[in-house]
């Protein structure tokens, strides 16, 4: 290896896989996440039916309504592809429109969670009603707060943006970003399927 190749190596703190070291340590972040959302979900269902007293959750989940915030954090995560690119093509304009979109979204869909919460305190579900109240409470608002810190990240990368602080160069920044805003997607996904389709 050459000596300008071993500085860039070092500069850019390489790892032995050829992939740098804050991307596999991201991994590594993300696999703990994946076993946190796993006890929560295994959680909900091993208590889902356990509820003595009503609501139930047949009587009180929005299953169209929660349909489209899905919908609407699946489009976030094309958007955020598409942010990805317009950085990595030093498409400045692109990148301050698509990592606008992401962050609209992911609000969005913060705001969908905050009306089902609300509408399902006003029908007398709280997190110490019943064992589904506390479960779902749990899985869900957990889930709203992992969203909530993308939307922040993202914000402060939509900043570096429009102040010219995010070149091709600092691609990986906005790619790690994006890893975590996908696993917050694709764990919602499961979520949706286990809470809101399988009943």
């Amino acid at each position: 290896m050459s000596t300008q190749a071993r500085v860039r190596q070092r500069d850019d703190h390489y790892t032995s896989t050829g992939l740098p070291s804050w991307k596999i340590g991201f991994w590594t972040f993300m696999a703990s996440e994946c076993l946190f959302f796993a006890t929560l979900i295994s959680t909900y269902m091993v208590y889902k039916g356990a509820a003595v007293e009503p609501p139930y959750p047949d009587e009180i989940l929005n299953i169209p309504l929660t349909t489209i915030s899905t919908f609407v954090l699946l489009m976030s995560s094309l958007a955020m592809v598409l942010a990805l690119e317009a950085v990595a093509g030093a498409k400045r304009m692109l990148t301050i429109a698509w990592l606008s979109v992401v962050i609209v979204l992911g609000i969005v869909f913060l705001g969908f969670q905050v009306y089902e919460f609300t509408h399902f305190v006003g029908e007398g579900l709280t997190i110490q009603r019943n064992i589904f109240g506390s479960s779902f409470f749990v899985l869900t608002g957990f889930h709203g707060a992992h969203v909530t810190v993308g939307v922040i990240w993202l914000t402060t990368l939509l900043i570096m943006a429009i102040r010219g602080k995010l070149p091709p160069a600092k691609a990986l920044n906005v790619e790690i970003a994006g890893l975590y805003w996908h696993f917050v997607d694709i764990v919602w996904i499961v979520i949706f399927t286990f809470i809101y389709l399988i009943q």
